[in-house]
């Protein structure tokens, strides 16, 4: 190449400016080191950290998986032992060189050792093929009975919650949804009751026997919501909030995730991996919509996710069709449609008077409105094998079909 034909040393050399045209050269020289010597490509290494299950024998003795579990704890190891109904498998975290040297393959009661591809690791369904059946007050999330939590989105007043309580319970819900904290996009808008919410859903529980299931903001409150409710939620808004996530995990209690609005499924799956990473695997996902370029509905219910969710993970998965549409006359159909894909669970707004209510009212359902839903709900879920957990039995005729 000749030197005139640079870009930038054109000008210099065609004016007859020779010192010019070379500090431009030599300006240009030494930007092409800079880009290769000085900044030269990262190497792609692989991650240093293992991830991976060992799947024990069926025939495996207990102190042969003691032994295993034993072993890996020694050199460091984080262990997660998951027992299913033929086998035990154990995950592991921890050094991958270290773990290639350990051979416990070759341990006595070891059937085989499968690294696990996902990012997310404990929630992942090769880490528990098993589903997860997450055992609350005497009810199961995640099995094959499906479970109503409904109940008005913000607790107003204590007769207000009372009278949604016992319809949606004489409806055949087994939960009590309402917010004492609720999370507002404008900071003028109704913010809830707090903790006199709080105690008017633990006297609706005791008046109904209904289970609660509230949201929780801010780590410094989990304590005060953990004492009173039997789920903890955590809200859209902070699905990648870590420090609730975690300080929600230590509680104990199971925790209800939904998704994030603008969340993939692998960043709502890694949202349920820290509270696991924890020790809490009692984790029920929930979809509620997110955001798209539709502006007819207030987010677009993404009801393939359950189906993806239940193919790449062991945790049950709710579904919420009052956020995901914003439309109360769409909650009914898209209920059903939940149901129809997998749900292990609907989580419905129903207020006594929707046109008074202080939050999301257009999205509410009457309690007359609900019973129909439970109705609907409970056809399709016995067409596909299963049922509405709550529903009276006087409602189901001797063809399985509901009674008009």
């Amino acid at each position: 190449m000749e030197i005139g034909r640079i870009p930038g040393v054109l000008k210099f050399w065609q004016d007859g400016s020779m010192a010019g045209g070379i500090a431009c050269l030599i300006l240009l020289t030494w930007s092409i080191f800079c880009v290769f010597y000085c900044y030269p490509a990262v190497p792609c290494h692989s991650e240093e950290v293992s991830k991976m299950i060992i799947i024990m024998d069926g025939q495996a003795r207990i102190k042969e998986i003691k032994a295993v579990q034993s072993k890996l704890i020694k050199e460091g190891f984080t262990v997660h032992i998951s027992k299913g109904v033929a086998r035990t498998i154990i995950g592991v975290i921890g050094d991958r060189t270290r773990a290639f040297r350990l051979s416990i393959d070759v341990m006595p009661g070891v059937e085989k050792v499968i690294p696990i591809l996902n990012p997310f690791k404990l929630a992942s369904r090769e880490f528990k093929q098993d589903s997860t059946i997450i055992k609350v007050g005497g009810q199961a999330i995640g099995g094959k009975d499906v479970h109503l939590m409904a109940g008005p989105c913000a607790v107003e007043s204590r007769t207000q919650l009372l009278e949604c309580a016992f319809a949606v319970k004489e409806a055949g819900a087994t939960f009590l949804r309402g917010g004492a904290f609720k999370p507002r996009t404008s900071p003028y808008s109704f913010q809830g009751l707090a903790e006199k919410g709080l105690e008017y859903m633990v006297e609706a529980r005791s008046e109904t026997g209904l289970l609660i299931v509230t949201e929780v903001m801010d780590p410094r409150l989990v304590p005060l919501v953990a004492g009173c409710a039997d789920i903890l939620q955590i809200g859209a808004r902070n699905m990648q909030n870590f420090p609730l996530l975690k300080e929600a995990a230590a509680a104990g209690k199971p925790v209800l995730l939904k998704r994030g609005a603008a969340a993939t499924i692998e960043e709502w799956l890694m949202a349920a991996e820290y509270m696991m990473l924890e020790g809490n695997h009692q984790v029920i996902l929930c979809e509620r919509g997110i955001k798209t370029f539709e502006t007819y509905t207030r987010n677009t219910l993404d009801l393939n996710a359950v189906p993806v969710v239940k193919r790449l993970s062991h945790l049950p998965v709710m579904v919420d069709p009052s956020h995901g549409t914003g439309n109360w006359w769409m909650v009914s159909p898209m209920s059903r449609a939940a149901v129809a894909v997998g749900a292990d669970g609907l989580l419905i707004e129903v207020h006594p008077s929707p046109g008074d209510a202080l939050s999301d009212g257009q999205q509410s359902l009457t309690p007359e409105n609900f019973q129909g839903l439970v109705q609907e709900v409970h056809q399709v879920a016995h067409a596909i094998g299963r049922a509405v957990n709550g529903v009276r039995q006087n409602w189901i005729s001797d063809a399985g079909g509901l009674r008009p």
